[in-house]
């Protein structure tokens, strides 16, 4: 995305290859999580519990990275937990900031963190609900 300091929105399609058409409307994909966790709902529930957890710590990573480098650890590992889950959203998104560096990076990293906050907000307010026993 060089020289581009345009990002995209919250409002983009889910992605992944397993993302059913139902699964579009909700912030985490339940089918794949269930292939993911071979369909064992005690890991599902450790799974989910651990994004919602460090999914905040790597927003604060975010929000303190002061060189690329450290940018690119925090958002690199947030998408990798979020495609974990089936988190689309989160992992489309953190996928696009995840190419910004240096006066892109700079430019446009408050708005790429209030995105994926808000993202990510949705995904562990869905976590809760769903965990709420």
């Amino acid at each position: 995305m060089a020289g581009s300091t345009e990002v995209g929105t919250n409002n983009m399609a889910y992605g992944g290859a397993s993302a059913a058409a139902g699964a579009a409307q909700r912030p985490i994909d339940l089918v794949h999580l269930s292939k993911f966790t071979m369909g064992d709902k005690d890991l599902e529930r450790e799974v989910l519990n651990l994004f919602a957890t460090q999914s905040t710590i790597y927003l604060d990573r975010l929000r303190a990275a002061e060189d690329d480098r450290s940018w690119l650890e925090a958002v690199h590992t947030l998408r990798g937990s979020a495609t974990g889950v089936g988190a689309w959203r989160v992992a489309s998104y953190a996928g696009e900031v995840e190419r910004l560096e240096g006066e892109d990076r700079s430019a446009v990293c408050g708005a790429a963190i209030e995105e994926l906050s808000q993202s990510v907000a949705e995904v562990n307010q869905y976590i809760h609900d769903l965990t709420v026993e």
